[in-house]
């Protein structure tokens, strides 16, 4: 999974199953009955195209799975994780051995396959088994590429998944308010009304990781409306010592998808300046990690490459 734009060439188009799905649904078929704050669907041809529409608002994460294919601990990682992000994705089920059009159209070889759609483009997170601190890192960084391609919508909760052999009991908390005002602002594209609103949180629980993550995101979006791509990379590259040019070069990078070059770049700057120069550089890259998420390998790499460079 990376943060490249989903529109990118080898994403499949769902729109032919769409519109079969939508033939599906208007003959009489139906989506399974809603339970208030459950993000959580079993998923048909009658009620894809529905899911794909949600998709560009806010991601769906697909999972592809076979009651045979002994993957409970799997599904009751992606169901519980999904629950707990209160909206940041839908999960859609679909079992495979009772939907095999879907199957067919999406190319599945294996299960389970899991699956991310975004704007009603498709594109794979991963196959077989996972740990769950895998999954939720996976998770982490769709959440991530959302953001980076515009979609910081918050879904309305859908429902539990319909019950199946393998007897899914997925959990029910309730959406947290805490963050209503900056997901409203983000929504409405208010940047800076968003990152007001996650510093609100943040004044009040410091250490909470999601306000941390959506004041950091909310930070390079503000930035970003103010940014003409092809002057960044010009004066970044004609002035290698002009470091608000640098340090804009490592935003854009970012966001065009490229975490390790983005980081490489403000780590570079780290090694080359001293007193407050390198100090907004540690700064910034701190809250670039926080953007990407704490999981993430190209992160992790550059933490270590900080101390270093910190200490040179």
């Amino acid at each position: 999974m990376t943060y490249d734009s989903f529109n990118r060439p080898g994403a499949i188009d769902l729109s032919a199953l769409s519109s079969s799905a939508q033939a599906s649904s208007n003959a009489g078929a139906g989506s399974t009955g809603a339970a208030a704050g459950s993000y959580v669907q079993q998923v048909g041809e009658a009620d894809f195209d529905a899911m794909v529409r949600k998709s560009v608002t806010h991601p769906v994460v697909m999972e592809l799975y076979s009651p045979r294919a002994n993957a409970q601990e799997l599904s009751d990682t992606l169901i519980d994780a999904t629950n707990k992000a209160g909206g940041r994705w839908l999960l859609a089920r679909v079992n495979i051995d009772a939907e095999q059009r879907i199957a067919q159209a999406m190319g599945v070889q294996a299960v389970p396959t899991v699956v991310a759609i975004i704007g009603g483009q498709l594109a794979p997170l991963f196959q077989g088994t996972k740990t769950a601190e895998e999954v939720q890192a996976y998770l982490d960084q769709l959440v991530q590429v959302a953001v980076a391609n515009g979609l910081t919508g918050r879904a309305e909760p859908v429902g539990t998944a319909a019950p199946d052999p393998a007897g899914d009991q997925p959990t029910d908390p309730a959406t947290d308010p805490r963050f209503a005002e900056a997901d409203a602002a983000l929504q409405a594209g208010d940047y800076a009304k968003a990152v007001e609103e996650f510093q609100k949180v943040l004044d009040q629980s410091p250490t909470d990781p999601e306000a941390t993550q959506g004041l950091a995101q909310s930070k390079l979006l503000e930035r970003s409306t103010r940014f003409d791509p092809q002057a960044i990379v010009q004066t970044a590259n004609d002035e290698p010592t002009n470091w608000d040019a640098q340090l804009d070069a490592a935003d854009l990078e970012l966001i065009n998808g490229d975490p390790a070059a983005a980081f490489n770049r403000v780590l570079q700057m780290i090694r080359e300046t001293r007193d407050e120069d390198r100090e907004r550089a540690r700064l910034r890259l701190l809250e670039l990690f926080d953007v990407v998420g704490k999981a993430d390998k190209a992160v992790l790499k550059a933490r270590r490459q900080l101390s270093t460079a910190l200490f040179a």
